[in-house]
């Protein structure tokens, strides 16, 4: 990429490919951009052609990233966080009684989990909201180190400094499969019939608290399989399934995004394959973590602990 492709005029591309990328869904990307669908669409078609690559497969249920897509979306992630800290820094200094609430969402979920939440948010605290979204720990640091005001979180969860309030929303996790596995064809599995296989996981480091715990499961099931280091990106991730190196166990949300190639089958150990969302915030931040608590009752009525019957689709 040089100067003669992208000059600083064309942030805006980039942050609708970033929120595209996060959202895999042309009309949920538009409605959080406040922007129609086909401009957005004209968006990304005109950054694929200004670098010359292919960011996304399109198919009927949205969009998947390519491997350049991914490698793209890690370039330019530091700089859109850059240019939100600097905004939200000169609307502090143009309006310095304003208060900027800073909040982490978690992407151990599929993203559109979320919309509903966002959406309300942003009527509530208009442009005074300030979204980042990363991995759980990532997010915990941040919180502590006071860069966010909360974060929803997935939980197990380390977070040493913080208070952790368990909230009433979890999802099963699915064994997304190869298509081609013999496996993939059973309507449903128990971990003992996939030893062996091999498993994208995660590093302890990344994770200790989740990590531990879901070793305690496997050993309780019997389950042994082959690991394989977890790309980052959850695209990659199913690109790599999809071409058979290996499998993966996701959260069920995950399924919305229909992969070609890739298969989402239950699991007979339901209860302790379990994903729960939490709400981190330092002590003494009782006025954040109400009115998080609150809009996350209205945004998802339905959702109760493993429940996921407002989501339809995406289960």
């Amino acid at each position: 990429m040089t100067n003669a492709l992208l000059n600083a005029s064309d942030t805006h591309l980039l942050h609708c490919f970033a929120v595209v990328a996060e959202e895999k869904n042309l009309h949920r990307a538009a409605e959080r951009l406040l922007m129609s669908q086909p401009p957005l669409s004209r968006q990304i078609k005109k950054l694929e052609e200004r670098l010359g690559l292919t960011l996304f497969i399109r198919h009927t249920r949205g969009l998947i990233l390519t491997e350049d897509g991914a490698r793209a979306l890690e370039i330019i992630r530091p700089l859109l966080r850059l240019q939100e800290k600097t905004f939200t820094r000169l609307a502090a200094l143009a309006n310095p009684g304003a208060k900027v609430v800073a909040l982490g969402l978690t992407t151990a979920f599929e993203q559109g989990v979320f919309s509903g939440l966002e959406a309300r948010l942003r009527g509530l605290y208009a442009s005074q909201l300030r979204l980042t979204r990363g991995t759980s720990p990532r997010l915990a640091r941040d919180v502590r180190k006071g860069r966010l005001d909360a974060a929803l979180v997935a939980l197990p969860l380390e977070a040493p400094g913080l208070v952790l309030r368990p909230l009433p929303y979890d999802e099963p996790l699915l064994a997304a499969l190869p298509e081609r596995w013999p496996e993939a064809r059973c309507g449903a599995l128990s971990l003992r019939t996939l030893n062996g296989k091999p498993l994208f996981w995660f590093r302890r480091e990344s994770n200790p608290a989740f990590f531990d715990r879901m070793r305690g499961v496997f050993a309780h099931a019997g389950f042994a399989p082959a690991f394989l280091e977890e790309p980052a990106e959850h695209d990659v991730l199913l690109a790599r399934i999809a071409s058979g190196e290996g499998m993966s166990l996701l959260p069920a949300s995950f399924a919305a995004i229909r992969r070609k190639g890739v298969v989402f089958t239950p699991l007979a150990e339901t209860a302790p394959l379990q994903i729960q969302l939490g709400l981190a915030t330092l002590a003494g931040r009782d006025d954040v973590a109400d009115t998080l608590v609150r809009e996350l009752a209205t945004a998802f009525p339905a959702h109760r602990k493993s429940g996921l019957n407002g989501l339809g689709a995406k289960t």
